[in-house]
């Protein structure tokens, strides 16, 4: 007699022996009974193959009950961790901002220290070994007497020792808090005189003896609150702009959709030049700063505006919209309170994909400048040294911010790429 004719001649419900086997020492009472313990039961029951429900039982299983309880928001999340590189990218982001946030203590260095000694110096990678633990390899510099060109060489019995959580250069946190320690720097130089200060260079040193590496992390805070500060603005004249047009309807929409495809006619880089070229040139580095961030936004609103007009167009003769129309709602409580947050997905997509226009758009006009200009350094500003084809070939560690550039940029398309995945219901 196989198991599936054991249940159906056997006269004690199905349910009752489940619940019984799932419950040994509470025969008799009412136990639920829940199918994620279905493979145990059946391990105890001896019916680990050929168990069938029987039709009509309407049951289902947990992963489909868990699936049914959730909300919109634990559905997308759910789906955007399944994204591979989405969730790689948002790593990346997290790391690249909180190391901009924190920068004063990530970076060995402030951005303005000089050494003399290391111009164009290589850069130090670090290395573990038995007899200097931790260390990079110490850099000695030497002037060609003919070509008056410097060369660097790594003697073998000198060393920089690094550590974590060093004393270095003094500093204030944001401004406000005065510390001297670092994540990570030299401790002491092996091989040298007492007293003498070792200079460590993660990734080289440019034509006035600073650390890339420093330098390209407070770029990152310039570069990268551009993008965050450009989307705020985009993000208000969008939506606002966008939900006027899509819910007046009419000949407001059509004047407004006509000046977004005249706004959009323009090409975008000779726009943002022209701009560019029209701030003051004795404006102070703030003000630029946010003269940059205004007229990259300018270009980065049209997008989300069609896209807000669009979903406003389908969503506006819903039931839920009559209804606070008929309750006596205004305007703008049902386009901003009713309308508004039932696409807010689509908007957080549409906005994360507009973050590297932005960062790119503040590159190209630092690097061309007619941006931001130094002292202020961001990935741009530090692009500048690249102009010359001669520094390039024989310090090509000097293009090491645009790998960092192309490394956001394809960041946040992953990223935008899995948000809208997850935000597509039929997906």
């Amino acid at each position: 007699m196989t198991s599936e004719q054991a249940i159906r001649e056997d006269p004690v419900p199905w349910r009752v022996r489940l619940r019984r086997a799932a419950s040994p020492g509470t025969e008799g009472a009412s136990v639920p009974f829940r199918g994620g313990r279905l493979t145990a039961v059946l391990g105890r029951l001896g019916f680990l193959r050929g168990l069938r429900r029987p039709a009509g039982s309407g049951g289902t299983s947990a992963p489909a009950r868990d699936v049914g309880g959730m909300s919109q928001w634990q559905l997308i999340r759910r789906r955007f961790a399944r994204h591979r590189l989405a969730t790689v990218g948002l790593r990346i982001l997290m790391l690249m901002y909180a190391s901009a946030l924190f920068v004063e203590f990530v970076a060995p260095y402030t951005p303005t220290r000089r050494r003399l000694d290391h111009m164009y110096s290589p850069p130090q990678l670090p290395r573990i070994g038995l007899r200097h633990g931790l260390h990079a390899p110490a850099v000695v510099q030497h002037v060609d007497p003919i070509t008056f060109r410097r060369v660097y060489t790594a003697p073998a019995d000198r060393a920089v020792r690094l550590g974590f959580l060093v004393r270095g250069e003094p500093y204030r946190l944001w401004g406000l808090i005065p510390w001297d320690r670092h994540l990570v720097g030299p401790v002491g130089a092996s091989g040298t005189g007492e007293g003498v200060q070792p200079t460590w260079y993660l990734l080289g040193g440019d034509q006035y003896g600073r650390d890339l590496f420093s330098r390209i992390l407070y770029g990152a805070r310039i570069s990268l609150s551009v993008g965050l500060v450009g989307i705020t603005i985009s993000f208000l004249l969008g939506i606002t702009i966008g939900g006027i047009s899509g819910y007046a309807g009419g000949r407001v929409d059509t004047l407004i959709q006509r000046g977004i495809e005249i706004l959009n006619a323009f090409p975008h880089l000779p726009l943002w030049l022209a701009l560019g070229a029209a701030l003051p040139a004795d404006w102070s580095a703030l003000k630029v700063y946010f003269g940059i961030t205004v007229v990259l936004s300018l270009m980065g609103w049209t997008g989300l505006a069609r896209v807000v007009r669009g979903k406003i167009l389908a969503l506006r003769e819903e039931d839920y919209a009559t209804a606070a129309r008929l309750l006596g709602a205004g305007d703008a409580r049902i386009l901003f309170r009713h309308l508004v947050p039932g696409f807010t997905s689509h908007i957080i997509v549409s906005l994360t994909l507009t973050v590297p226009g932005m960062i790119l758009g503040e590159t190209s006009l630092s690097f061309l400048g007619l941006g931001l200009r130094p002292p202020v350094v961001s990935w741009g500003v530090l692009l500048q040294d690249c102009m010359n084809m001669q520094v390039v070939a024989n310090y090509p560690w000097m293009l090491l911010p645009m790998f960092f550039i192309v490394l956001v940029v394809l960041s946040f398309n992953f990223v935008g790429d899995g948000l809208r995945d997850a935000a597509d219901p039929y997906h």
